[in-house]
């Protein structure tokens, strides 16, 4: 039999989903609803593959899927969303996430979708694999150099530059603070400078952000 954890905070959802999956002879399926419950649970217990719903409180499915990978680096983890998600593409992919499971998925879709992962191949869904072409932002520096910001950079100092606490933007942008400072550091880098304030003014400067509260 082939253990599946599917983790979902809409019970009524991830009952669905377990009963199709269910339907598959060799499919073993438990569901759970509350994402730190079932973090406990996953460190005593072994499944071959994991379904995380990307939007839950306290701990969203991208933050239990590296802690789950963190400690079983070879775990089937896939993300169950109906959102856009490009601003976390980058975060799955180093993570190791498999792939990306649609909430629209039919029935035949979903267990095609497992089978696959199951069989060491990516799975995403067409609309999702359109946001994979991430947006680069080309600045030019005052000596000249030019740089290039990702989405994601831009979207963190547009966050910062609001005042906020790096605990206030990482969970704001479901990353783990950890995550937030090694890609502040990046920033800093590529804006040769080496603080907050001075990236949010040079920021500013080249007009990545609208204002500036420091």
């Amino acid at each position: 039999m082939i253990n599946i954890l599917v983790v979902d905070k809409h019970e009524l959802v991830g009952e669905g989903i377990k009963k199709i999956l269910s339907s598959e002879p060799k499919f073993n399926v438990e569901l759970m609803a509350c994402s730190q419950k079932a973090y406990k649970v996953i460190s005593k217990k072994k499944y071959e593959v994991y379904i995380f719903d990307l939007n839950m409180p306290k701990m969203n499915g991208l933050e239990l899927a590296k802690n789950v990978l963190v400690n079983k680096p070879d775990a089937k983890v896939i993300i169950l969303t109906d959102s856009e998600v490009s601003s976390y593409i980058n975060d799955f992919i180093d993570h190791g996430v498999s792939g990306f499971i649609s909430k629209s998925y039919s029935k035949d879709q979903l267990i095609r979708s497992v089978w696959s992962t199951i069989e060491g191949q990516v799975t995403i869904p067409i609309a999702l694999f359109a946001q994979l072409r991430l947006a680069e932002y080309k600045i030019k520096l005052e000596n000249g150099q030019k740089v290039m910001l990702t989405e994601k950079e831009q979207e963190i100092l547009v966050e910062v530059s609001k005042g906020l606490t790096n605990e206030e933007t990482a969970e704001n942008l479901y990353m783990s603070k950890r995550n937030l400072e090694r890609k502040l550091t990046n920033i800093y880098i590529k804006l040769q400078v080496s603080s907050r304030g001075q990236a949010l003014v040079k920021a500013f400067e080249l007009g990545l952000i609208q204002d500036v509260i420091i």
